[in-house]
């Protein structure tokens, strides 16, 4: 049996060994294909009205029909109320959208990975959206329990090319590992998912199991392994610079603004072009999805420029 002072020695060893893998992990770049100067694009901006102003009608129309996306949700048997909540809302605004299970479910459909590791589970979807995505360019990684509103990640993409390798969403640090966060969805242009799905069959840069002594979460193994491929995290935000992945919900966030900006609550809390929401119950989920896609103020007209047809065939509001 260790001593006081021995135990005392063990515990300062593995707090040692602790610290330096966080730091490797923070610090690490791989191979040669590190962060250049012309990466340009840390800060996804949507394009501004003026910006959009100066396009033609139908070139406007173009783009607009061309950005289409392909929707890859995560769900499993145990949060089955959110995954019929995500069923029945803001998926159907998807042009496509495939749910992805551990297990098969009676209730609902979805494709079973028949896998219970979390991280091999997301690596196995995404492999199989790129491997069916036919002509769709942009793929949006979601859990059940995250609300969506796809116009308005269709707005933010609008004049990005999919043959560039984006990874954008809600872009966090951890010591220099920057990743997006998976509660508050990922965005993954065609490129970026054809360089990861590249990297997933190289187990020593990317292994579909992780081996390191603290397993790290999927939204950071995820970073990593698109770090090896020259894929870096982006922010996005609207034209103003405000962030549209929240992690939080519209309670949530409405709350705090009410507390730190109690004179301009709205502006303080959220962009009015935010793409998602996180932390509401299934019940609250069908009340978003009220306020953005029925509830109406008579004879009040936008006059957006841009409008994003629903899925053919598709029984959204």
């Amino acid at each position: 049996m260790l001593s006081e002072g021995g135990s005392f020695m063990k515990g300062m060893l593995m707090g040692g060994v602790f610290c330096l893998v966080l730091s490797l992990l923070g610090t690490f770049r791989p191979g040669t294909e590190s962060r250049t100067d012309d990466h340009h694009h840390h800060h996804v901006k949507a394009p501004s009205k003026d910006e959009l102003t100066r396009l033609s009608d139908s070139h406007r129309l173009l783009l607009s029909n061309q950005v289409r996306v392909s929707c890859v949700i995560m769900v499993q048997p145990k949060i089955l109320l959110y995954w019929a909540t995500a069923v029945d809302t803001w998926s159907k605004h998807c042009d496509k959208a495939a749910f992805y299970t551990s297990e098969s479910s009676k209730a609902l459909e979805a494709i079973d990975m028949n896998e219970k590791d979390d991280w091999a589970r997301l690596c196995k979807a995404l492999k199989h959206a790129y491997e069916n995505a036919g002509d769709l360019r942009w793929f949006f990684v979601a859990q059940a329990t995250t609300f969506a509103i796809i116009e308005n990640l269709k707005h933010l993409l609008l004049t990005k090319d999919p043959t560039e390798p984006f990874y954008l969403g809600n872009a966090m640090k951890s010591g220099e590992l920057e990743y997006v966060t998976y509660d508050s969805g990922i965005v993954l242009s065609y490129e970026a998912l054809k360089r990861l799905v590249h990297v997933f069959q190289d187990e020593d840069k990317c292994p579909e199991r992780g081996r390191a002594l603290w397993k790290l979460s999927e939204e950071k193994q995820l970073a990593v392994c698109l770090k090896y491929t020259g894929v870096f995290a982006e922010n996005g935000e609207d034209s103003h610079g405000k962030g549209l992945f929240n992690s939080r919900s519209v309670n949530s966030l409405i709350t705090d603004s009410m507390k730190d900006n109690p004179t301009n609550v709205v502006e303080g809390c959220c962009s009015d072009m935010a793409v998602t929401f996180n932390g509401m119950s299934p019940n609250q989920m069908q009340v978003m999805m009220f306020g953005v896609y029925r509830l109406r103020p008579y004879g009040h007209d936008f006059h957006d420029l841009l409008v994003f047809n629903p899925p053919e065939g598709s029984d959204n509001d």
